[in-house]
C-alpha cells in the first residue's frame, strides 16, 4: 500500500523495478586499481621488462606484491601472513621477496603462484641473488651467511661464518649490512660488516682481503664537526658496492663518507663526501656546501648507492640517495660522473685518485619536502652489473610514499601517463580526488592523444582474454593528482578495454602558475568529451579536444587572466601535446573553492563555489548566462518554511552547491519541455533553473523553483517517469525540443537521510527516510534494460537497492573491502558499477548485478620464455692470463651445493627437450638457429666456457707464434747488420789496395 501511495505521489504509474528480483542484487568484486598501502620496495627486470612494487602492512591489509607490465598487464601476489615487503629481486623466472617477518618467498612468474618459502634462523639483513644463478645468499644479523637453493627449494650446505669476528674477536657490532657479488668474477663476494668489508673467494674458501676505514686525527672525515677532529674515528659501514669491472671497491659509512679501495692490495684510493675529496687526510678543509662558513650541517644518511655504467662498463658514474646536508633547499639524487676508468695496469696512483674525484656532479631534483628512501634503475637491456648497466631512467621512492620517475642521468621528470600502469599513477604523485563519467564508446575510441614521449619503460607481459564489451558507455575515470595533473582512463566493466591509453591535462600549465594548485571537482561530457576542472582558488578550466597550434613551441606572448571573467587560454597548451584535450577557457570565479562543476553535452557548464555563488556558462560564446548567490534562492522560496528543516533553521548557515545535473523534461506548471539545470546544496535544497533560447541565438537561465530536503544532497537523477530511463540533456533530446516533443520526467533526489521522488521544481512528491544509516553515494541504476532501481552506498559499509517508485528495499549486501572512513567518496554509476576506496591509494570496482563472487585472479601473462638472459660478464682474457682464477656458474654450483646436488630442473628440462629433438630426428645435441631457447642453462654455460677456452688457446697459440716470429725477425736483423759491417770492411780494403 505504501508503494502504491508513493507512486501516486511521485506521479509514476508503472513499477519501474518489476523485473528486478532480490537474488539479482549480489555485488561481484571485479577489479582493483591503485596500490593498497605504502610502498616499501621496488624491483625491475630488464629482460622481461616488468616492474614489481611491494607494499607495507597497514590498517588496510597485509603487504602485497604488484607486478606490472605493458598497458594494463598486472598480477598481484598476497603474502601468506600479514607482513611488509622489505626486498624484491627478479631472478630468471622467479621473483624473490623478503618480508618483515624474515620469510623469504619464491614466486613463480610463469604460473603466478608461490613456489616455496623459507624462514632463516635469525634476522635477515641483506639478500643477494643473480639472474644466472640458482642461489640466494642470505646475510644474517649475527654476521653469518647461508645459501638457499632456489631450484631445489631447500637450504644449501654452504654456510659462511662471521669473518670479521675471526679477524677481530673483541668487536661487538658485527652484523652484515650489505653484500654484492663481483660483477665479472662470480667467484668473489663482497661482504659488508658494521666495522668493515671483506672479499670472500668461493674458490679459495676464505677471505682474501679486509677493508677497515679509520679517520686519523686532524682529518675532517665525513662529519665536518671540528670538535671530533682531535680523535681517531671508525665510522660504521652502511653500504658496499663494486666498480662495474671490479677495478675498485666502494664502501659507505654513517658519517656520509665514501671510501674507494684497491681490491688487489687493500689500500684506500680515495675517501670523499659528495662535496669534499681526501677527507681522510689531516689538514683538509671541508667545503661549506651552501652553509655559513665556519659551521657544519647534519647530513642525511645514505639510503642507496649504485655504481652505474654505460654500455661500456668502464665508463661509469655513481648514483647516490642521501648524503646531502639537511640545510640544502633543493634535494634529490646525486650522480657523480666519473667517466672512462683509467687502465689500472698503466695508471699511477695519482691518476686513479684523481679519477674518483669525479668530472662533474649532477643533481636529479625531487619535489620539495620529501627525501628519497629508495630507488630502482631502469636498464635498457642488461640485468647484470647489479642492474646498473646503461640505465635509461630511475624510479625513486620518496619518504612520503610517492613515486617519481626521472630520466637518467639528466634528471628530467617523466610522467607515468602511458608509461606505467594506471595503478602506479595513484601514487605518482598521490591521487587527491576522483570522478567517473560514462562516455560513449565511439567518442572514447577517438580520444587517443598524440604526445611527444620517450621510449617505453615497461614493455613486458601480455593481456589476458576478457569478456567482450558489455556496455556502449565506458567507465571513464578522471583522477586528480597532487601535482595539478588530471589523468583520464577507462576502468572498463571487467571486459575488453579497446582503448587502454591514458589522457593527461596539466592544470598548473593552464593556470599559468605552479604553486597552490589544488583540484577540488571534475566533470566530463559523456558525448562531447569536454572536461571541466575546478580548483580550490576559485577557477574553472574547460578543456576541448583538438590540435595544438603551438605544438613544439611556447606562446610568444603571455595571456593575462581576467579576474572575475572568462579568459581564452588556448595559448597555454602543452608544447609536447600535438593533439588531445587542449585548454579552452578559464573562468576566474574568485568566490572561494569550487565545490561542484558539471559539464553538459549541449554546450553548457555549471559551477558552484563555497562562497555560495552559482554560475552557468554557455560555451558557444563563451559567455556567463547566469550568476547568482544562494541567498537569492532562499528569498524566492515561499514554501520552505513548511518543509522539514526549512529555511527558518538553515538560513543562518552558509549554503553552497555540492551536486549539479542537466536534464530535459517538462517542469511543473509548463506545457513544454526545456533544458533544466538541477543544483543540490549542502543544506538540502534542490534548485531548478530553466535554460531558454533567446532571439539573438543565445541562451538565458531563469530560476524555476526550489525544494527543501532534509540535509546534504548526495545525488540528483532526472528520469523519464514512464520508463525510468535517464533524461539527460543530450544533443538528440535538445534537438527534439524544436518539434515540440515533451519529456514527462521526474527527479530522484537522495540526501544523507532520505530519498525523494518529485516533479521539479517544487512538487512535494514521495519520500522515504533512512533511519539507521547515512547514505554516502547513490544513483538510479539500469538492470539490462529490464528495470531500474535506486542503488546506494551507506556509511555502515553496505550497499542497498530500492525499488522505484515504491522505494521498498530490494536487498542489502555488505561491502567489506571498502574503507568505511571514505565511503563518502564512493561513486555509483548508471550501469550498476560501484567505485569505492579501499585505502589511501586504491579503489575497488564492483558490479551490483552479479553472483557475489570475490576478486578474480588475473589471467594476464607476465613471463615470456623466449626472452633469454644474456651471458653473465666474465673476467677479461688478460686477467685470465695474468692468473685470475675463473669460476663458472657450474663451478659455483659445485662449491655451494656440494657434489651430491643433482642437476637443476632447468638443465633437466633442457636435456629432455634435446633428447626428444634427437629422437625425432630434428638435429644433434646442439640446437640449430631459431631453437636456442631449448638449450639448457648449464649446457649453454658449458658451451660458452668451452668456446671461450678455445679462443684463449687460439690466443695463446697466436702469442707463441708472435714471439717466434719476433725472435726470427730479430735474428734476421742481426744477420743483416753483421753482413753489412763485413761488406763495409772488405769494401774499404779492396778499394785501397786494388
Amino acid at each position: 500500500m505504501a508503494g502504491f501511495l508513493r507512486g501516486k505521489q511521485a506521479g509514476i504509474q508503472n513499477d519501474l523495478s518489476a523485473g528486478i528480483l532480490p537474488e539479482l542484487f549480489a555485488p561481484d568484486d571485479q577489479a582493483r586499481y591503485g596500490i593498497n598501502s605504502q610502498i616499501g620496495s621496488l624491483a625491475y627486470d630488464p629482460i622481461q621488462s616488468l616492474l614489481a612494487i611491494g607494499t607495507n602492512e597497514s590498517n588496510f591489509g597485509s603487504g602485497q606484491i604488484y607486478v606490472f607490465g605493458q598497458r594494463r598487464v598486472q598480477v598481484t601476489f598476497t603474502l601468506p601472513r600479514r607482513a611488509s615487503v622489505k626486498t624484491l629481486q627478479f631472478c630468471s623466472d622467479r621473483l624473490i621477496s623478503l618480508d618483515s617477518k624474515n620469510e623469504i618467498i619464491i614466486w613463480d612468474l610463469v604460473h603466478q603462484k608461490k613456489l616455496a618459502s623459507y624462514t632463516p634462523p635469525g634476522i635477515v639483513t641483506t639478500l643477494v641473488t643473480d639472474p644466472m644463478l640458482d642461489w640466494a645468499l642470505i646475510g644474517l644479523q649475527n654476521g653469518e651467511i647461508i645459501a638457499y637453493d632456489l631450484d631445489r627449494e631447500k637450504l644449501a650446505p654452504l654456510r659462511l661464518p662471521n669473518f670479521w669476528r675471526e679477524r677481530s674477536p673483541r668487536s661487538r657490532l658485527m652484523s652484515i649490512v650489505s653484500m654484492q657479488l663481483h660483477p665479472r668474477d662470480i667467484g668473489q663476494l663482497l661482504i659488508g660488516y658494521t666495522e668493515g668489508a671483506v672479499i670472500y673467494s668461493f674458490k679459495q674458501n676464505k677471505p682474501i682481503k679486509y677493508f677497515q676505514y679509520e679517520v686519523p686525527v686532524g682529518a675532517p672525515g665525513g662529519n665536518a664537526d671540528p670538535l671530533s677532529h682531535n680523535t681517531v674515528r671508525k665510522p660504521q659501514l652502511v653500504h658496499v658496492f663494486w666498480h662495474p669491472t671490479g677495478t675498485f671497491v666502494g664502501t659507505a659509512y654513517n658519517d656520509e663518507s665514501l671510501v674507494f679501495w684497491d681490491p688487489k692490495d687493500g689500500r684506500v684510493v680515495m675517501a670523499r663526501t659528495l662535496s669534499d675529496s681526501h677527507v681522510d687526510k689531516p689538514g683538509q678543509q671541508s667545503n661549506s656546501f651552501g652553509n655559513t662558513p665556519g659551521t657544519f650541517a647534519i647530513k642525511e644518511p645514505f639510503s642507496k648507492i649504485a655504481w652505474c655504467c654505460k654500455a661500456n662498463p668502464d665508463d661509469t658514474g655513481i648514483l647516490i640517495a642521501g648524503g646531502m646536508p639537511t640545510t640544502v633547499t633543493e634535494k634529490g639524487l646525486s650522480f657523480l660522473e666519473l667517466g672512462p676508468t683509467p687502465v689500472y695496469s698503466t695508471s699511477t696512483w695519482q691518476i686513479l685518485s684523481t679519477h674518483l674525484e669525479a668530472k662533474k656532479t649532477h643533481l636529479l631534483p625531487t619535489p620539495p619536502g620529501a627525501e628519497i628512501v629508495d630507488f630502482c634503475l631502469i636498464p635498457r637491456t642488461s640485468p647484470h652489473f647489479a642492474g646498473a648497466q646503461d640505465p635509461i631512467a630511475v624510479i625513486a621512492l620518496l619518504s612520503s610514499g610517492e613515486l617519481i620517475t626521472l630520466s637518467f642521468p639528466s634528471g628530467y621528470p617523466i610522467s607515468p601517463t602511458n608509461q606505467l600502469h594506471p595503478s602506479v599513477s595513484f601514487v605518482h604523485p598521490f591521487a587527491t580526488s576522483m570522478s567517473m563519467t560514462p562516455v560513449d564508446r565511439t567518442r572514447w575510441l577517438g580520444m587517443v592523444e598524440n604526445r611527444q614521449q620517450g621510449p617505453q619503460l615497461v614493455r613486458g607481459g601480455a593481456e589476458g582474454v576478457k569478456n567482450l564489451r558489455r556496455y556502449e558507455a565506458r567507465n571513464i575515470i578522471q583522477m586528480a593528482h597532487g601535482d595539478g595533473t588530471v589523468r583520464i582512463w577507462d576502468a572498463g566493466h571487467d571486459d575488453e578495454i579497446e582503448n587502454s591509453a591514458t589522457l593527461q591535462v596539466d592544470i598548473a600549465k593552464a593556470l599559468d602558475r605552479y604553486d597552490d594548485v589544488n583540484i577540488t571537482s571534475l566533470s566530463m561530457g559523456s558525448s562531447t568529451g569536454e572536461l571541466a576542472v575546478g580548483t580550490a582558488t576559485g577557477e574553472v578550466v574547460v578543456y576541448r579536444w583538438g590540435a595544438n597550434k603551438l605544438f613544439g613551441r611556447e606562446a610568444p606572448n603571455a595571456t593575462q587572466t581576467k579576474p572575475g571573467g572568462i579568459t581564452d587560454i588556448t595559448s597555454r597548451a602543452e608544447s609536447s601535446l600535438k593533439e588531445g584535450l587542449q585548454p579552452f577557457i578559464l573562468y576566474d570565479m574568485a568566490k572561494g573553492p569550487i565545490t561542484a562543476v558539471k559539464m553538459s553535452d549541449v554546450g553548457f557548464v555549471a559551477m558552484g563555489s563555497e562562497g555560495g555563488f552559482l554560475s552557468i556558462i554557455d560555451l558557444r560564446g563563451p559567455a556567463v548566462i547566469f550568476s547568482a548567490t544562494m541567498t537569492d534562492f532562499v528569498k524566492s522560496d515561499k514554501r520552505s518554511s513548511f518543509m522539514k528543516k526549512g529555511s527558518s533553521q538553515t538560513s543562518g548557515r552558509p549554503d553552497w552547491a555540492v551536486t549539479i545535473e542537466f536534464g530535459v523534461m517538462t517542469l511543473e506548471g509548463d506545457n513544454y519541455s526545456s533544458i533544466a539545470c538541477f543544483v543540490g546544496t549542502n543544506l538540502g535544497k534542490v534548485i531548478t533553473l530553466k535554460i531558454l533560447p533567446q532571439q539573438n541565438g543565445g541562451y538565458t537561465a531563469q530560476f524555476a523553483g526550489v525544494s527543501a530536503l532534509a540535509d546534504r544532497i548526495i545525488s540528483i537523477s532526472p528520469i523519464v517517469a514512464d520508463t525510468g530511463r535517464p533524461a539527460p540533456a543530450t544533443g538528440a533530446a535538445v534537438g527534439a525540443l524544436r518539434t515540440g516533443q515533451q519529456t514527462h520526467g521526474t527527479l530522484v533526489a537522495v540526501t544523507q537521510t532520505e530519498v525523494r521522488i518529485f516533479k521539479p521544481a517544487t512538487a512535494k512528491g514521495a519520500h522515504k527516510t533512512f533511519d539507521d544509516f547515512l547514505c554516502d553515494a547513490a544513483n538510479v541504476v539500469d538492470f539490462e534494460d529490464r528495470g531500474h532501481a535506486l542503488v546506494g552506498v551507506f556509511g555502515d559499509g553496505t550497499t542497498r537497492a530500492f525499488s522505484l517508485p515504491a522505494l521498498k528495499e530490494i536487498r542489502v549486501a555488505p561491502l567489506t573491502m571498502l574503507d568505511k572512513t571514505r565511503t563518502t567518496n564512493s561513486i555509483v554509476t548508471a550501469s550498476g558499477d560501484i567505485f569505492g576506496w579501499t585505502g589511501p591509494s586504491e579503489i575497488a570496482m564492483l558490479s551490483v548485478w552479479g553472483t557475489g563472487h570475490g576478486l578474480p585472479k588475473s589471467n594476464d601473462k607476465i613471463f615470456n620464455p623466449e626472452a633469454l638472459i644474456p651471458p653473465r660478464p666474465t673476467i677479461s682474457n688478460l686477467q685470465w692470463i695474468a692468473g685470475t682464477q675463473y669460476v663458472s656458474p657450474t663451478d659455483l654450483d659445485l662449491l655451494i651445493g656440494g657434489p651430491d646436488r643433482p642437476p637443476s630442473k632447468r638443465m633437466m628440462a633442457a636435456a629432455a627437450a634435446e633428447d626428444r629433438a634427437r629422437s625425432s630426428g630434428q638435429g644433434s645435441s646442439r640446437a640449430p638457429p631459431g631453437t636456442v631457447s631449448t638449450e639448457g642453462w648449464g649446457d649453454y654455460m658449458t658451451r660458452q666456457l668451452n668456446e671461450r677456452t678455445e679462443k684463449l688457446n687460439i690466443m695463446g697459440d697466436s702469442t707463441d707464434k708472435m714471439l717466434e716470429n719476433s725472435q726470427g725477425w730479430a735474428d734476421d736483423v742481426n744477420k743483416y747488420v753483421s753482413k753489412q759491417k763485413r761488406n763495409m770492411v772488405l769494401g774499404g780494403i779492396t778499394g785501397k789496395w786494388f
